[in-house]
């Protein structure tokens, strides 16, 4: 089997999340994720996280900025964000503010001029940080005409092992080989093993 059919075939966490980014509601939850994404913090405790934000209809800036800072923080302990609950939970609900006084995700990208003014006004959002734009915006090409992030150094890395060309096509799928198998050492179990220049016996 073709290299480039096994990485299309490794989801993307959006898309593992349940989440239709041609919505423009599954878009900003997708967002929410990316920031629980970006932290020091493994995937499975950010998933844990933005699906219990999920269960408690804490999916639009209006419902973030409500539930307030206990609310938050009460969810964050339990999807596991311990060491970031506080100051997670103070940035996101300045992030809604923000998000509300600038008329929300979608203008944001509408008013940028391009993709790197698109980048520029993401993180001139609180808490929105280079890896977070990063996280959110490639999932978003082909859905937001100014989603054109370059690809991640993790991406770059492990395309490289594999001989890849097409490194941005591919990112999402990627990153999830580096921390799902290359970063654990866990050699034998990924999915594309025989095509890797570096994999450990």
């Amino acid at each position: 089997m073709k290299l480039e059919h096994k990485l299309s075939q490794i989801p993307s966490y959006s898309r593992e999340l349940g989440l239709n980014l041609r919505k423009p509601g599954d878009r900003f939850k997708w967002f929410l994720a990316s920031v629980l994404f970006a932290k020091r913090i493994s995937s499975s405790i950010a998933k844990k996280t933005y699906l219990l934000f999920e269960a408690e209809g804490l999916t639009t800036p209006d419902a973030i900025i409500r539930a307030g800072w206990d609310k938050l923080v009460e969810v964050l302990d339990a999807g596991g964000y311990v060491r970031y609950d506080f100051s997670t939970a103070s940035t996101l609900l300045e992030t809604m503010g923000a998000l509300k006084k600038r008329g929300g995700l979608e203008r944001l990208h509408d008013q940028a001029m391009d993709s790197r003014d698109l980048e520029k006004r993401l993180q001139e959002l609180k808490g929105v940080g280079p890896v977070a734009v990063n996280i959110f915006l490639r999932e978003l090409r082909g859905v937001w005409s100014k989603a054109r992030p370059k690809p991640s150094g993790l991406a770059r890395e492990v395309g490289g092992r594999l001989g890849l060309k097409e490194v941005e096509q591919f990112e999402s799928a990627l990153v999830r080989l580096k921390l799902e198998y290359c970063k654990r050492h866990k050699c034998k179990a990924c999915p594309v093993k025989e095509h890797c220049k570096k994999r450990t016996t």
